[in-house]
């Protein structure tokens, strides 16, 4: 007896594909409607299939859809699927694309499957997607104000204002106006640049200057403080091409 067949309407960004058989892939999104979810994509890595179709399951490429669940089958499957935002520069900026890898892989790795559908969360990736494609400049900086922005919506952003001068500590979320006496801490430069991350509007990315040593090391140091609320971080991979590119 088939299962019940359901259809719903969604918008999902796309967080990592999988190859399945000769011409299925598995598709992991991030949506709206249903948090993370595995989709089921049939044909599409056939010749004879719906081979355009393939160009819309990158990294971080944001879809409008009508799903289909049924009590028969473990995963999701689509009825209809098309792109929510045309990018015009993303898939064909080196710089860009690395960091939609980046922030693709951060969301698959610390966002888990069957979670409740966080509204906030998906509107920021959402938003977040649109401003990396359309941003003229700041590009250079995007990365760490997405990480630094991301922390708010997964529940251990700063939890005081920062004064001049004050370290960061990791472990208590803190700024603080004395070093602490732990090694899990940021310096006041990278301390500074929290801030100016956490308060910057994406649009004005370009007026935070830092060359590419101020930015290698708040990197290490924002993954040092995810990295003590969420082990999963240190399985993210793409951060070395990141550092290559920026």
């Amino acid at each position: 007896m088939p299962g019940t067949l359901k259809t719903y309407k969604a918008r999902g960004i796309v967080l990592n594909s999988l190859k399945y058989g000769d011409s299925a892939m598995v598709v992991h999104l991030l949506t709206d409607a249903l948090g993370r979810q595995s989709y089921m994509v049939q044909g599409v890595r056939s010749s004879r299939g719906r081979g355009s179709k393939l160009a819309l399951f990158q990294p971080m490429f944001a879809l409008e859809f009508e799903g289909l669940t049924s009590s028969r089958q473990q995963m999701h499957r689509f009825r209809e699927v098309q792109s929510g935002i045309v990018l015009q520069r993303m898939p064909f900026d080196v710089r860009r694309s690395t960091i939609a890898l980046f922030m693709a892989e951060v969301l698959y790795r610390l966002v888990r499957e069957y979670d409740e559908p966080n509204q906030a969360l998906f509107d920021f990736v959402w938003n977040s997607v649109g401003a990396l494609d359309s941003m003229d400049e700041g590009v250079a900086n995007f990365h760490l104000w997405f990480l630094a922005n991301l922390s708010r919506f997964l529940g251990f952003c700063p939890g005081n204002d920062y004064s001049a001068d004050d370290w960061f500590d990791i472990r208590e979320g803190l700024y603080t106006k004395t070093r602490p006496q732990h090694v899990s801490f940021m310096t006041q430069e990278c301390t500074r640049i929290l801030r100016d991350m956490m308060e910057c509007d994406v649009r004005c990315l370009a007026e935070i200057g830092l060359n590419r040593t101020q930015r290698s090391a708040f990197l290490e140091a924002l993954l040092a403080y995810y990295g003590y609320h969420l082990d999963a971080i240190h399985a993210v991979q793409s951060v070395r091409i990141l550092q290559e590119v920026f």
